[in-house]
């Protein structure tokens, strides 16, 4: 599996399905959901997958070098819903694992349970179906053989309840071609939805290289708990570069959080979702210090995607290069 920062072939995006989610906002979710796809398309090209119905709203606010898609989706979290794509002999594959709309908390969702393979097939890519359930953000590799995710979310029992931790450990290394997972503990305290997804606490910029979400408000439960998983990443042996800062933000009454780490690495490109927050120029000239070879781009959806229950990554996928 190759790592987010190498190549990419394109991204593909969802436009918003899930009406009650964000109920009268929802149109402000998808200005942001094309905000992002317009945003990435001046780096690589972009597919947005669309419910047939949504197709026309879609194109008229997508840039013209967005690929709009009429394909039938519950939700519009593509991370965890889409394939993760492995290269093999030359060859592009999309795994294609089971989706249970983690851990059967948002129904319906047998249309995104399929539409890994179904955008494969539609994009003419073949596909390995894989039988153990996995989200796309549960996980992140460095491209040289090395798989981060976290226990609080690979090892809850509304995943994959009869798997060991050991048995988990070793379909990932072998459907991915990995050679080792580390095991964080914990993703953040308010990530009820994904069970503590690892795209929100890291995120790998090379080798043996992440960088990982901390928290400078010791009254937050997520100060103890990012700081246990940064401990456990550098005693693996990793090289760890920190984003000090978690925002919170509060929409209509619910309180989310909207980690910079939460960001989508493209061809010559970082975005990064940002909120309004004090110190959103300051970290992102911090990631422009660690990723310097790329633009790094801060888009204002942070609130909206928080109150979604997600962020920029979690709605990209990419699709790597040959």
């Amino acid at each position: 599996m190759p790592a987010e920062f190498a190549r990419h072939e394109r991204t593909v995006i969802c436009w918003p399905a899930r009406s009650e989610i964000y109920g009268l906002r929802l149109a402000e979710a998808q200005t942001g959901h094309a905000a992002l796809a317009n945003t990435i398309s001046g780096y690589e090209p972009v597919t947005m997958i669309v419910n047939p119905s949504d197709e026309s709203a879609a194109r008229r606010v997508c840039a013209e070098n967005v690929d709009v898609v009429a394909l039938e989706i519950d939700d519009a979290w593509f991370r965890d819903s889409g394939p993760n794509y492995v290269i093999e002999n030359g060859e592009l594959i999309a795994t294609c694992w089971q989706f249970n709309g983690w851990g059967e908390k948002f129904v319906p969702f047998d249309k995104d349970a399929t539409i890994a393979s179904r955008w494969a097939a539609q994009a003419g890519h073949k596909t390995r179906k894989i039988d153990m359930v996995l989200e796309g953000g549960s996980l992140n590799v460095d491209g040289a053989g090395t798989l981060i995710t976290t226990e609080q979310c690979l090892l809850n029992p509304n995943r994959n309840p009869k798997l060991s931790r050991e048995q988990i450990t070793e379909r990932l290394c072998r459907e991915l071609g990995q050679q080792k997972v580390i095991w964080l503990p914990f993703g953040l305290a308010l990530d009820d939805d994904t069970d503590g997804h690892v795209d929100n606490v890291a995120s790998f910029i090379g080798p043996k290289t992440v960088i990982m979400q901390s928290c400078d408000d010791k009254n937050e439960p997520d100060f103890v708990r990012c700081a246990a998983n940064i401990a456990v990443a550098r005693d693996a042996g990793l090289t760890v570069h920190e984003i000090p800062v978690l925002p919170f933000v509060v929409t209509d009454g619910v309180r989310a959080v909207v980690p910079y780490l939460n960001f989508y690495i493209c061809n010559d490109a970082v975005i990064v979702p940002v909120c309004g927050h004090d110190a959103d120029n300051e970290m992102l000239a911090l990631l422009g210090e660690f990723i310097p070879d790329r633009d790094v781009v801060g888009l204002e959806i942070g609130a909206i995607l928080a109150h979604g229950g997600g962020g920029i990554h979690c709605i990209t996928q990419q699709v790597p290069a040959i």
